[in-house]
């Protein structure tokens, strides 16, 4: 979405999901929801943790992104890392260096066993929440009036706003979204993977990238798709190779991708007058 409406990658995409992992933590943590699992109990944090992103998206936005928006790409570039970077050391010092482990908010269930595969009830909330969320921002995005109005935001800022489109809260909207979705991905990984540090956005962050360039940069199914062949290849390569090379894989399909497809699955070719 931030691609598509400010054609900017995002590089502190990553560090906004690990800050709503960390959301998640002292929400549930000064709430008393650590000791007291339950499915409202997540349900709020999760709320709650979404909320919070959105609000340092739009901080984000409007304070690092906003005055540069007229100056060269290069300059947002940069300041995307610095973004990403500042997130990431200031994650350190409040949080300290330490892994945190994440509280259990939803009793852990085991539904039913396949052999010697079991499946729980984290692994069909996760995928639930995922598939509803995504559900809702293809809704907001094709089925509502802001939606429409990101639409045409991202095919020309100039035209936007003669058609009396406020281009600056629609901006912020889409950053606003984007990062309580991240938060909802921090949640739902802390859940999964209770392990949370202030790295961890890192590794994650660089995947989501080469899932959208693999996908189609700016294309929201091409995203899911890409995500979904990217983590499907990962889990083969443990499986049949060694978990040594997962994070290697993501590079080597982004250079693979680079070769054959640039402009990815679902990405169209555009011309540009120069």
């Amino acid at each position: 979405m931030v691609y598509g409406i400010l054609k900017l990658i995002n590089f502190a995409h990553g560090d906004v999901y690990m800050m709503g992992a960390f959301f998640g933590f002292f929400f549930a943590h000064w709430l008393g929801f650590s000791h007291a699992p339950s499915t409202i109990h997540g349900v709020i944090v999760l709320v709650l943790a979404m909320a919070a992103c959105g609000a340092l998206g739009f901080t984000i936005e409007r304070f690092a992104y906003r005055p540069l928006r007229q100056m060269p790409r290069l300059n947002l570039l940069i300041t995307a890392i610095g973004v990403s970077l500042f997130l990431e050391n200031g994650g350190q010092i409040l949080f300290g260096a330490d892994p945190k482990f994440f509280p259990e908010l939803i009793e852990r269930i085991v539904l039913f066993r396949i052999g010697n595969i079991s499946i729980s009830n984290y692994q069909v909330i996760v995928i639930g929440v995922s598939l509803a969320l995504m559900i809702l921002l293809q809704y907001i995005i094709f089925h509502t009036k802001t939606g429409k109005a990101m639409q045409a935001v991202s095919f020309s800022h100039e035209k936007a706003s003669l058609m009396g489109i406020n281009t600056d809260r629609i901006i912020s909207f889409t950053f606003v979204l984007g990062s309580a979705l991240a938060a909802a991905a921090g949640i739902l990984v802390g859940l999964s993977y209770p392990r949370i540090d202030p790295l961890m956005g890192i590794m994650f962050g660089l995947k989501a990238f080469v899932a959208a360039v693999l996908g189609g940069i700016g294309s929201i199914p091409g995203a899911i798709v890409g995500a979904l062949l990217m983590g499907l290849s990962e889990e083969m390569v443990i499986g049949y190779l060694s978990s040594t090379y997962r994070d290697a894989l993501a590079f080597c399909l982004l250079i693979l991708i680079l070769l054959i497809k640039p402009t990815g699955l679902f990405g169209k070719t555009t011309s540009e007058k120069v």
